[in-house]
């Protein structure tokens, strides 16, 4: 589908919290930016059978509806009128004044009172876990969820991944009714499909429509293939199923009212439902919630290599017949996929047997396992099939589990790579690590710092990699000073901020 042919903007379809009314004033606000658990949970396929596919018999959706409704949930979030985590970077940066205005009511920098937004959300355990999206509870300082019975609980933020834009709550409690999952890997395009969420604050709603595509990257959460570094996970499922501000965090299901996904994002130009919704695949959600109610935080692996969905010229200069795979545009020194022989130009065409053709794919892969899993990568290089076994790390370089309470980088908002011995020389420095993505952190908040800056010391201590950067800052409380360059940029530049 082409986007700009529809002049279409994609934005989180977070939920208004003056409720109905404030959303019919903004109904029509324009918006101009991209916005936005258990491991004994049964993962099924879903059977032809069970899928109304005869052309003899009508489709029924009443099953599917009745086995999924009681498992989402309603979820309010209250807000501070200036939350901590906005300074610096105000969500008119994000959003435009009328987005803003929209889903959460008059500009909190302009008023005192607490505001609130809502959501949906999914309960995936009977001791009272329940999913939603990251943005539906991020900086929320109380978190109610409504059951389709009424009863209301409080819920704890157990934790939170902004790079799949999931969070997992816990409610009080016992014998809850927790969804079945579905493998989404095994989801095809023209699949029957249902959302269920509370959209506009009409609770238990369901829609229906089709998986349009698979494996979208909409470059909402990150700079997309344009960094291609970035920590984000973008792969979604693509539907025509009725989805508007109110169902994020919602469950997407099949006709067996399992969960394929849960519903993220619309792509329309006035904020309401244009035909195209999107939402993260049960896999990435199965994981991502065991990781943060095990460890605190999800526990990804990465490749360390730099890659773009492989075009046409660029399969025919390699000699291919199809451009069909994942091209390494660069292997970062040190990392898995240098260890694992991984070179510039390679084309990556299987993760663990499973065929990916695209980099939404292949990360979405990847994203299913931890660091220290050992994985299978087939390639294409000189035009010959090749595999090897690769031994995913962090995102520290390392092969051990990310411990949450000493995780820097999430504190920070920041994401940093090594630099390479041309970059050094190309700055004219000896030693430093490079900002390649910024959000809602420390530095956010209390610095000036943009990405590209190379920070070279902390309190006169030289950054030579990663590990240094992250092992100092470990240590550090009170006030840091960091110390670094920008490019093309022949002063140096101080920063100061608080640990």
């Amino acid at each position: 589908m082409n986007f700009k042919k529809f002049s279409f903007t994609v934005i989180i379809s977070v939920l208004s919290a003056l409720g109905a009314v404030m959303a019919y004033q903004h109904f029509y606000a324009p918006v101009d930016k991209i916005t936005y658990i258990d491991n004994n949970i049964p993962i099924r396929r879903a059977s032809m059978a069970m899928m109304n596919t005869s052309s003899s018999q009508p489709i029924d959706f009443r099953y599917a509806a009745s086995a999924s409704t009681p498992c989402v949930v309603h979820v309010m979030s209250t807000f501070k009128a200036e939350p901590v985590a906005m300074k610096g970077r105000q969500p008119q940066d994000l959003f435009g004044d009328d987005f803003f205005q929209f889903f959460h009511g008059p500009n909190p920098y302009q008023q005192r009172q607490p505001q609130m937004a809502t959501g949906s959300g999914v309960i995936v355990s009977k001791d009272g876990y329940v999913v939603t999206n990251n943005h539906v509870v991020e900086n929320a300082t109380d978190v109610q969820v409504v059951l389709q019975n009424n009863k209301r609980y409080k819920a704890k933020i157990v934790g939170r991944d902004p790079d799949t834009d999931i969070a997992l709550l816990k409610l009080d409690g016992d014998n809850f009714s927790p969804i079945q999952f579905a493998n989404s890997d095994s989801v095809l395009v023209g699949e029957w499909v249902l959302a269920v969420g509370n959209p506009f604050n009409l609770a238990s709603t369901v829609t229906a429509g089709i998986v349009s595509a698979k494996g979208r990257n909409l470059n909402m959460m990150g700079d997309g293939e344009d960094a291609r570094s970035s920590t984000a996970i973008e792969s979604f499922i693509q539907t025509d199923a009725a989805v508007n501000p109110g169902n994020s965090g919602g469950a997407l299901v099949n006709t067996n009212g399992q969960l394929v996904g849960i519903n993220t994002a619309i792509a329309s130009p006035t904020g309401s439902y244009a035909g195209y919704s999107f939402a993260v695949p049960s896999n990435i959600v199965n994981k991502v919630i065991f990781d943060l109610k095990q460890f605190g935080t999800a526990q990804r692996g990465f490749l360390g290599v730099t890659i773009r969905t492989l075009d046409d010229e660029t399969a025919k200069g390699l000699g291919m017949d199809r451009p069909e795979g994942v091209y390494v545009d660069g292997v970062n020194k040190g990392s898995a996929g240098e260890l694992g022989g991984l070179k510039n130009k390679d084309v990556i065409v299987k993760i663990n047997g499973h065929p990916v053709v695209s980099s939404p794919e292949l990360q979405e892969q990847v994203a299913n396992y931890r660091p220290g899993d050992n994985i299978s990568v087939e390639y294409i290089r000189d035009g010959k099939v090749q595999t090897t076994k690769v031994q995913l790390k962090n995102k520290y370089n390392t092969v051990s589990a990310v411990d949450n309470s000493k995780d820097v980088l999430n504190q920070l908002g920041v994401s940093v790579t090594d630099l390479s011995n041309q970059e050094k020389a190309q700055l004219g420095v000896n030693n430093g690590v490079k900002v390649t993505d910024l959000k809602d952190g420390k530095l956010a908040q209390f610095t000036n710092i943009r990405k590209g800056f190379v920070i070279t010391q902390i309190d006169d201590q030289p950054i030579n990699n990663v590990e240094d950067f992250v092992n100092i800052l470990k240590e550090k409380s009170g006030k840091v000073m960091v110390e670094g360059v920008y490019p093309n940029k022949q002063e140096s530049y101080l920063y100061a901020f608080r640990m």
